[in-house]
């Protein structure tokens, strides 16, 4: 279609160095057009300035097509519709209620217990020997965290290791069986919480609740755990990604082991550099739109290249480079606008404490083997993360 590049999200050498491929289409174009079999017109905003004004233009909405549903038992679809999917006033009230549970203040106060779930995760790992570090460390440290998080009883966990696998996994007959038992675990959580409030997320959201006069519902409240699950899976990938990558930059990991203090600089520039989403949810245009003299007409779906974006080298300096030093710059990796990822401090600070302590326990980590990426167009994730341990000392 004139001059919009197409990115054929079939080519098998596009789908090998998709970061190389929305690059490539986004200095041709701030708007690409993505082909795929069984997807009607489907556009990718490219550039950083044109992705932010699409993520934070009301026009533009999330709704139940921005997402592949599971099957599920009906008495469970009540609890599918997560904040995630609405707009406008709906959108904003719940967010409005959740958002004091997610601070930076809150995050921060929240990682003694975070460190104590890394450091028994790493225990756990096989010294001097490959292990798979996405499959034993970065897979279940994210659920295990919710856990912890909502007051799931300390005999329920393992099985909660589960259901964060298969819903890692996205799809297949184990992910739509863990949705019923995530549900039901949520239910029996929140009852717990109203009865016998404790020190964890849910008891202090009914508890701001109550202070504030409006109040989440129970079915909101387990749909709120729902929420969490899926999208606090987000670590998994980013702590894979950032070790493949930190691995892959000898100086920059040498200047992180160095001055611990880099972290959350560090953990910026891989959000930026390797944060799994390589594409936004889909936001569909109640009318027709303009996008930097793109037209895109009402209904078809647009995405944001969050790769390209967050690559720009008209936002960024030296874009092309790896750099923890880099001052603080306005990455898109938890989006932006209405839907910025409202858990976007706890992901960080959980992603903080696990590379710090795997920097601290194993200054010989290496990779043992390849670590291939997952031929996923959406998602930039590995497959396995083989890596040796020699414990420091």
């Amino acid at each position: 279609m004139g001059d919009v590049p197409e990115i054929d999200l079939t080519d098998p050498a596009v789908l090998s160095d998709l970061v190389a491929a929305y690059a490539h289409a986004r200095e041709e174009s701030p708007v690409a057009r993505l082909v795929a079999p069984g997807f009607g017109p489907f556009w990718a905003v490219t550039r950083h300035e044109q992705a932010r004004a699409m993520l934070g233009d009301p026009r533009l909405e999330i709704n139940e097509s921005s997402f592949m549903r599971p099957d599920v038992p009906e008495h469970c679809l009540r609890y599918m519709r997560t904040m995630s999917e609405m707009n406008g006033a709906e959108h904003a009230r719940l967010r409005r209620l959740v958002a004091p549970a997610f601070t930076p203040r809150r995050a921060a106060a929240f990682v003694p217990r975070i460190e104590a779930i890394v450091e028994r995760l790493l225990d756990e790992l096989p010294a001097g020997e490959p292990v798979d570090l996405l499959a034993h460390f970065a897979r279940p440290l994210p659920m295990e965290v919710i856990c912890e998080l909502v007051g799931i009883p300390d005999a329920d966990r393992p099985q909660w290791r589960e259901y964060g696998a298969a819903v890692a996994s996205g799809h297949g007959e184990k992910f739509s069986e863990a949705i019923p038992a995530i549900m039901e675990g949520a239910r029996a959580a929140v009852a717990k919480c109203r009865a016998e409030p404790g020190d964890d997320l849910v008891s202090d959201l009914v508890r701001l609740m109550e202070e504030d006069g409006d109040r989440l519902s129970d079915d909101e409240l387990v749909t709120l755990v729902w929420h969490l699950v899926l999208a606090g899976q987000t670590p998994t990938n980013l702590i894979a990604n950032a070790v493949v990558t930190l691995l892959a930059h000898p100086g920059q990991l040498a200047a992180l082991r160095a001055d611990p203090e880099l972290m959350p600089r560090a953990v910026e520039e891989l959000l930026r550099w390797c944060a799994p989403a390589l594409l936004t949810v889909p936001r569909f245009p109640r009318e027709d739109v303009e996008i930097d003299g793109v037209p895109i007409p009402k209904g078809e779906p647009v995405t944001a290249s969050i790769t390209a974006a967050n690559r720009d080298p008209r936002v960024f300096a030296d874009a092309g480079a790896f750099d923890i030093t880099r001052e603080p710059a306005p990455h898109l990796g938890f989006g932006h606008g209405p839907h910025f990822c409202v858990g976007a401090s706890l992901a960080r600070v959980q992603t903080g404490v696990a590379l710090g302590a795997l920097l601290r326990r194993f200054p010989d980590l290496a990779l043992a083997g390849e670590a291939p990426y997952a031929p996923d167009p959406g998602t930039l994730r590995l497959t396995s993360l083989p890596v040796t341990l020699r414990p420091a000392g």
